[in-house]
């Protein structure tokens, strides 16, 4: 099932994954406090009952029916610490811990650039789309998007085969049904990634967490065309956070599917007019991106390790159903940042805590 793991241990990191409120950071959390995800597997009912409520994993035979369709449908698992796992994906905070996929995988490897825009894309931005991307990949780039209508679908075809498509859907599912023969195509000669397990259908949830994956893959994202409230936007903000390049192309002001890409540069996304102008700038990318398009994120000097020794502190008084910083539970509390890490890990497997951006964090609503 993967190299460099044994069945088992591979199998309980799916299974780990799938079980209730385990998400990115609290997968990477318990296999840095257990060791191992069949560790970590057997602690969570003790873990869920010390935050507050009973606690079930994920059951062993819906597993065994995922590898089985995972196989069925001739893709294959990647686990993030695989020598083959996109070293720039694995960079982000929260980057997926298991991906399935069909098709290349170097790709992943290659440069990438994101191309991102509006379903509802003008005939004008459609061509650019094509006319970049084709452009981007004769240059030896790997253009990623997200297989949507509009400036997606126009971005893969432009690229093919040097593309790869991130869905929100389970890998066996074509999402919009229209693309089914383009997705079936990249995943046949390009690269096809998803990250919810097979069988999923879209959920208006899964498309924030799919553009992170799109943005994580990419050295920049290029916004084509798109409003200024846009799933576009949300990635680009994303491709800002990790520290990558945010590039847009401007529009008439007086066109609506403009003023997110202007918005972009007057908040300092490159402004580019040619696949030259990408190319120059991500040719040279050494992780200091000349865009100034991000809104800080919240550190804390935080050791993984750290978390096997440490006792769980009690936080849950401190928080509310307002966000709030991981940094002011820390200072707040008095405790140590491993101490208030394994606090905010036990209530989120009780299902008693959220996660948002920025690296915050509130009581469930």
């Amino acid at each position: 099932m993967s190299e460099g793991l044994t069945q088992g241990e591979a199998f309980a990191r799916i299974r780990l994954l799938r079980s209730p409120n385990i998400g990115p950071v609290s997968y990477a959390q318990l296999l840095a406090r257990f060791g191992s995800a069949a560790e970590a597997v057997e602690a969570l009912p003790d873990l869920g009952t010390r935050g507050g409520r009973p606690y079930r994993a994920a059951p062993a035979d819906t597993i065994e029916r995922e590898v089985e369709a995972v196989r069925r449908s001739g893709a294959k698992y990647l686990f993030h610490d695989q020598p083959d796992y996109p070293a720039l994906l694995g960079a982000i905070d929260g980057a997926p811990p298991i991906i399935t996929y069909r098709g290349d995988l170097a790709l992943a490897s290659a440069p990438c650039v994101a191309i991102v825009g509006a379903r509802n894309a003008s005939a004008a931005a459609v061509k650019l789309a094509r006319d970049f991307a084709m452009g981007l990949a004769e240059a030896g780039f790997t253009v990623v998007s997200g297989l949507a209508r509009g400036i997606d679908g126009a971005a893969h075809e432009g690229a093919f085969p040097r593309t790869i498509g991130v869905i929100a859907s389970g890998i066996d599912i074509a999402y919009p049904p229209q693309h089914a023969e383009l997705q079936e195509r990249i995943a046949s000669e390009g690269l096809l990634i998803a990250e919810q397990p097979p069988g999923t259908e879209p959920r208006g949830s899964h498309f924030p967490s799919r553009n992170r994956i799109i943005a994580g893959l990419a050295g920049g994202t290029l916004v084509v065309e798109a409003a200024v409230k846009s799933g576009s936007l949300i990635t680009a903000r994303l491709a800002g956070e990790a520290g990558r390049e945010v590039m847009a192309i401007p529009g008439s002001p007086l066109e609506a599917r403009s003023h997110g890409c202007n918005h972009l540069i007057r908040e300092g996304a490159v402004l580019v007019q040619s696949p030259e102008d990408v190319v120059e700038l991500l040719s040279g990318f050494d992780g200091q991106p000349r865009s100034t398009f991000r809104e800080p994120v919240e550190q804390f000097d935080f050791e993984p390790s750290e978390l096997a020794e440490a006792e769980p502190a009690d936080i849950a008084a401190l928080l509310t159903t307002a966000p709030v910083g991981i940094d002011e539970l820390i200072r707040q509390s008095g405790s140590a940042a491993a101490a208030v890490q394994l606090g905010l890990l036990e209530l989120e497997i009780a299902g008693r805590l959220e996660r948002h951006a920025g690296g915050r964090v509130s009581l469930a609503g």
